[in-house]
């Protein structure tokens, strides 16, 4: 059966995720983290890459599959000639090891099931011993166990375990799959059952803390335990998606990883968070951030692994085929040593939100945002590679200088709340309004109308669409409503929103083969201005479009082809969905105001008129 991007289900108890297809198998999992080896690869390749199968006899597809209400449990079902089948799907947040549950419950009349459980190590390239000890079933390879547990007898052949069995109406038959390093597990014998009520508790009282009751509450519900699943919860720190080489182009090269930290994708998960009242993570991540990068801020990387390790050498995994024969399939990203020099800013920018929504400041916080601060002072006239990560020159990218004259323009309101040092405070106001006017001059194009992604280029760029949203032009800005109309007109495929033109002038501007599709978080972003200009009843009517481009179960990639109606890129994104939060409450609050300037998203602090750019 082929499978598309937008087939899979995700599992996860906040260390690693798996990805469950629509046929009822997992054809991911990395363990025993998210940046791990997998042990199921065959999303990146096929059957013999390892998956684990659980399905009725002779059935493709399920019939439906649904998350139980508020929480990741992920209900299955096949109805057959037979009766009615239901399998249900997690993992155990807060366990000692990582622990994969299925349960079969059989529903109407009885069914004849099979599984095949073929955990393959090294990213498909190991096959196991196995064996038998203490009741459960070991598959061993190198220093890595799995220890299966099954409530029915299962075959050994080919690396493999097999099983044939029936379910009537009120029978229940449970696997559990339990992590280990060569020993015996802390739990040989898991109580599926109990540990199905406890993740449903786990999830339904974390997001029974939000603050949002608005129009799309089950939406955004649903967007905040995806991203939740992509903290990672030993550290704070928060994953970009929870795969590695989906393709941003089927059968093209551009197939990255993203299971890894990035800084800026992260603080766009932490305002959807701190919007939505979930304090907890900003203040764990700002803890990751500090312990990571204190011994010498001024290194800090635009990215870093899940435990703060900044080195992520790029390889490729040749003996995998890719998604949809996509390759080379990459583990590592070679960004992490690109110079990036937004990111600073937009730490600067989060540690401020943070604090305005009452995150107490960490003991080293302070000198941190010195160290962040001095960076910009020094280095924000510097080209750089830019927030899209071209692997082409480097640039003067506006999205970059913006960025620096948000940090400035952070550290002016903090001090401006303190007593501050009158010449200090003088010298950051000087260079703020010394950054805005070289971005006013320099990054906005007379001849195209419009803010372009680089001094003197005429090509448009989404990332420009986030001038208001960090407060350094009012939505009703004459140049930022030119912006809009020329992003609407000349930088979307079927009216959604690209990150950049990819080609000019028959060449590729970043430095990468091919081409790509629509980039969702972009799309929220046009969305976002539309609202800030007014044009409310647009920007809903986008925002709904983008809701129905969830799959079944409501993921989101990183992005969409609208010529085929495929998701693209890894899944689930952490960009996407904090886009979705954050525009779904920037669109609850709209009201008669909607053209109110430089205004708030999603409870985020409002700006002061001050702290806007005063640019003619």
């Amino acid at each position: 059966m082929p499978r598309h991007i937008e087939d899979y289900a995700l599992i996860g108890d906040l260390r690693t995720a798996a990805l469950v297809g629509l046929d009822g198998a997992i054809e991911w999992l990395s363990l025993p983290r998210f940046d791990s080896p997998a042990v199921y690869a065959s999303l990146l390749g096929e059957a013999q890459h390892g998956q684990w199968r659980l399905a009725p006899a002779g059935q493709g597809i399920c019939s439906r599959r649904r998350y139980q209400t508020n929480t990741l449990l992920l209900e299955t079902e096949w109805t057959t000639a037979d009766g009615v089948v239901r399998i249900t799907d997690f993992m155990v947040p807060g366990s000692s090891t990582p622990m994969v549950v299925r349960i079969v419950d059989g529903l109407v009349g009885t069914v004849e099931m099979r599984t095949h459980i073929a955990p393959r190590m090294g990213y498909g390239k190991d096959a196991p011993t196995l064996s038998s000890t203490l009741g459960c079933l070991v598959a061993t390879a190198g220093s890595d166990e799995l220890w299966l547990t099954s409530d029915v007898p299962l075959n050994a052949t080919n690396a493999a375990w097999t099983g044939t069995f029936t379910v009537s109406a009120a029978d229940r038959v449970s696997f559990t799959l339990v992590y280990n390093t060569s020993g015996e597990p802390s739990q040989t014998n898991p109580d599926a059952e109990a540990a199905m009520i406890n993740t449903a508790t786990f999830w339904t009282e974390w997001v029974g803390r939000s603050t949002y009751a608005g129009r799309w509450e089950t939406e955004v519900n649903a967007s905040l335990i995806l991203l939740k699943a992509l903290t990672y919860s030993p550290t704070g720190s928060i994953l970009a998606a929870a795969t590695t080489s989906l393709p941003e182009l089927v059968g093209g090269t551009r197939n990255w990883d993203y299971r890894y930290s990035w800084l800026r994708d992260a603080t766009f998960t932490l305002k959807a968070f701190l919007s939505t009242g979930h304090l907890e993570e900003a203040e764990a991540w700002r803890d990751w951030l500090v312990h990571t990068v204190m011994d010498d801020p001024s290194a800090m990387q635009i990215m870093y692994s899940v435990d703060g390790a900044g080195h992520l050498p790029e390889q490729t995994l040749d003996w995998l085929p890719g998604h949809a024969d996509s390759t080379p399939v990459r583990v590592g990203n070679a960004a992490a040593t690109q110079q990036q020099n937004d990111v600073w800013g937009e730490v600067l920018d989060i540690l401020s939100t943070a604090r305005d929504a009452g995150v107490p400041d960490a003991p080293e916080q302070a000198k941190l945002e010195a160290a962040l601060l001095s960076h910009i002072e020094s280095h924000w006239r510097e080209t750089d590679h830019g927030l899209w990560e071209v692997r082409g020159p480097r640039r003067h990218f506006a999205h970059s200088k913006l960025l620096a004259w948000v940090g400035v323009d952070r550290a002016v309101k903090h001090l401006e709340q303190q007593q501050p040092d009158q010449e200090n405070l003088g010298r950051l106001k000087a260079l703020r309004q010394t950054i805005a006017q070289e971005i006013s001059d320099r990054a906005y194009h007379p001849g195209r109308r419009a803010f372009t992604q680089s001094y003197g280029s005429r090509r448009l760029d989404a990332a420009v669409l986030l001038m208001p949203h960090y407060g350094f032009l009012p939505w009703d800005d004459p140049r930022m409503m030119a912006t809009v109309d020329a992003i609407q007109s000349d930088l979307t495929l079927h009216g959604l929103v690209l990150r950049y033109a990819v080609t000019d002038g028959g060449h590729n501007v970043d430095g990468l083969p091919g081409s790509e599709g629509a980039f969702l978080a972009a799309s929220f972003w046009l969305a976002d201005a539309l609202q800030g200009q007014g044009r409310t009843e647009e920007a809903t009517e986008l925002f709904k479009r983008l809701l129905s481009l969830r799959n079944d179960v409501g993921l989101l990639s990183e992005e969409y082809d609208p010529s085929t109606a495929r998701h693209l890129g890894n899944t689930p994104q952490a960009f996407s969905h904090a886009s979705l939060v954050i525009t779904a409450l920037s669109l609850s609050k709209a009201g008669a105001s909607a053209t109110s300037s430089a205004t708030s998203r999603g409870g985020i602090p409002e700006p002061t008129v001050e702290s806007r750019a005063e640019v003619a």
